[in-house]
């Protein structure tokens, strides 16, 4: 299938996302995160790049096009111009639970998507974010990278790539998709871009606040994430796959495998491939 879908000029309103930030607080009163600069790029190399040279506490930087965009595991992010949501922000390193940050990263998309594109978006462990309505296909990438200025305190730079309005002809892989592709019909950019951002602020914090907030975060990650429950393959870079069951998440994130011999190992990294459901009924 092959859409024939128009390019999206001045991707994001600006202005109208700082706006949001005053109108829309994305946390409470004392929370770690605050949106306080906000820079906006015809196109970039890489909006992760130009965030960790600058490596300022609550930055965004959006970009219409990038020409080096990279996904987790080093690979390639491709996107033509103004067909996706690209954006980067630095948040704070929270002192503990770190491992958790990709995936509620992960988790601050899919919430995103829903409430603005009225499309159920579930996850691929750590932070691939799938559209049910497209037969699990991938709409979003998560890349988180760790950097520091001199004289700043160290902050995580949360790279995201949201597919908006490319056709099955613009895409580099037949498992991915996007949001015009899955049915959403006219998703405003601004929106969605200040929802993300609402949703990842309210995610740090949980996990800057520890405790009960943190636990309530890892619960809500655990309920949207479909890798949980399902035969999986965890392709690994220079060593050999792991295939078991998605049993659980450890303390730091990992993703527990049980294999068929009954052994559990928890993984921090890897790709995942979901077995495919048997069909349901005769």
């Amino acid at each position: 299938m092959t859409l024939a879908l128009g390019l999206v000029a001045d991707l994001v309103d600006v202005d109208a996302l700082r706006a949001s930030f005053v109108t829309h607080p994305p946390t409470t009163a004392g929370g770690s995160v605050r949106w306080v600069d906000v820079e906006h790029h015809a196109s970039l190399p890489s909006t992760n790049r130009r965030a960790l040279e600058l490596a300022r506490p609550g930055l965004v930087v959006l970009a219409d096009h990038q020409s080096a965009g990279r996904g987790r595991l080093d690979r390639g992010w491709e996107s033509p111009v103004g067909a996706s949501l690209l954006l980067s922000a630095t948040v704070p390193v929270p002192a503990t639970g770190t491992g958790w940050l990709p995936l509620l990263a992960g988790l601050a998309v899919a919430r995103a998507v829903r409430e603005v594109a009225g499309v159920r978006a579930v996850l691929k462990w750590p932070n691939d974010v799938l559209l049910p309505a497209d037969e699990d296909r991938k709409v979003c990438g998560v890349l988180c990278e760790l950097g520091s200025a001199p004289g700043r305190a160290p902050v995580v730079v949360v790279g995201i790539g949201v597919n908006l309005t490319q056709g099955s002809d613009a895409l580099p892989v037949p498992t991915a998709t996007s949001l015009a592709l899955a049915g959403a019909g006219s998703v405003d950019p601004t929106a969605l871009a200040g929802a993300v951002l609402r949703h990842l602020a309210v995610a740090v914090d949980a996990l800057v606040a520890g405790g009960d907030a943190a636990a309530a975060a890892r619960a809500s990650y655990r309920g949207a994430c479909d890798t949980l429950g399902r035969e999986v393959r965890l392709q690994r870079t220079g060593a050999p796959d792991v295939v078991g069951t998605a049993v659980d998440l450890d303390d730091d994130g990992r993703l527990v495998l049980e294999t068929a011999a009954g052994e559990r190992g928890a993984w921090a990294a890897g790709d995942v491939v979901h077995a495919r459901r048997e069909p349901v009924g005769p």
